[in-house]
């Protein structure tokens, strides 16, 4: 009775032990499909990448759309998303408790930070950094032509001591660097001649142009300085979310390298060209390595477009905060930029 005894107990503990070896291994993909709505991290007031538009009270940007998108991998519909306000400080948190799936909330990657969170990072999708702001009635139109300027810039920042080494290395002679502790009264010296540029992150530059009285007087230089990528996060040892994730972004990007958008999909879908074929899941596809449907590449163009339709529809050129993206880190890799996508074969 005993021998029988302690095998069944020890039975027990093993298929205890299985059973939790089971669920520490479990994906957060199968918990996606599971729920049938994807929790997804972002902000509510960053006009641009995530903001609930007062106007309109729907959430919009270019980090809620990447929510719609993986929603629309994952599920077949970018509609089937819950987005959860994250902020700077429990974006990270929100990751590692499983409260969200997935943040899409303009962070940026460094190392430190990459080191010391128990978080992974996806690739980067949007590259944000310093950049200069003039008035268009200045003619400005590159930080080499502030020499003798006054740019103003955030007291005690990373920003001022990036401005400083600039204005040496581009040996502008006699420029002044004027700081303020707040991004308003930069925005308010520049408006008022106390400077001729205002000097933070892009990002930033094109929320306060945007909300401007009249956006076409102040124009962003093409510069961009100290260059701040943004990527997803994800939470940390999770292969198979990870793998997906990382593709998604990848495929945005390849369709707008080879013209892939929402208004010709049902057009490319007929493309004699294989390698589309299987792209857009046309006689099979990716969804088996990646367990999910063969159409989810689809799935994403049909719902949100291409990375530059995502761009073009927050950032672009017919929006108050266009941020210029061609021959800059925002540009595809074949058009001098940094976003690229890995072969699909």
């Amino acid at each position: 009775m005993r021998l029988i005894s302690s095998i069944a107990y020890i039975s027990a503990v093993i298929a205890l032990a299985g059973a939790a070896a089971t669920s520490a291994r479990a994906s957060v993909l199968d918990s996606v499909k599971q729920r049938g709505v994807l929790n997804c991290g972002t902000d509510n007031t960053t006009p641009g990448f995530g903001y609930l538009n007062p106007k309109t009270s729907k959430m919009e940007g270019v980090d809620v759309d990447l929510c719609r998108a993986t929603a629309a991998a994952v599920l077949g519909d970018p509609d089937k998303v819950n987005f959860v306000v994250v902020t700077d400080k429990s974006r990270f948190n929100a990751v590692q408790t499983g409260q969200v799936d997935i943040v899409y909330a303009h962070t940026s990657v460094f190392a430190s930070r990459a080191a010391a969170l128990a978080v992974d990072f996806l690739p980067s999708y949007f590259f944000d950094g310093g950049g200069v702001m003039v008035t268009a009635a200045s003619g400005v139109k590159s930080i080499n032509d502030l020499s003798g300027a006054t740019i103003c810039t955030t007291q005690g920042s990373g920003s001022e001591a990036t401005l400083a080494q600039e204005v040496k290395a581009r040996n502008l002679t006699n420029t002044k660097i004027l700081t303020f502790d707040t991004s308003e009264k930069l925005f308010s010296a520049l408006t008022s001649g106390r400077c001729n540029g205002m000097y933070t992150d892009k990002s930033a530059l094109a929320a306060w142009r945007g909300n401007s009285q009249k956006s076409a007087d102040y124009v962003i230089l093409p510069e961009t300085l100290a260059v701040a990528p943004f990527a997803g996060i994800i939470v940390q040892n999770d292969p198979e979310w990870r793998k997906l994730m990382t593709w998604t972004l990848y495929a945005l990007f390849q369709a707008e390298e080879w013209g892939i958008t929402s208004a010709n999909l049902s057009e490319m879908q007929k493309s004699a060209d294989p390698a589309i074929q299987k792209f857009l899941g046309v006689n099979g596809g990716f969804g088996a390595d990646f367990h999910v449907s063969d159409s989810f590449i689809a799935d994403m163009i049909k719902g949100v477009g291409n990375y530059g339709e995502i761009y073009d529809r927050s950032l672009g050129p017919k929006t108050p905060l266009y941020l210029e993206r061609d021959k800059t880190s925002n540009a595809l890799s074949k058009n001098g930029g940094l976003l690229y996508s890995i072969l699909w074969l």
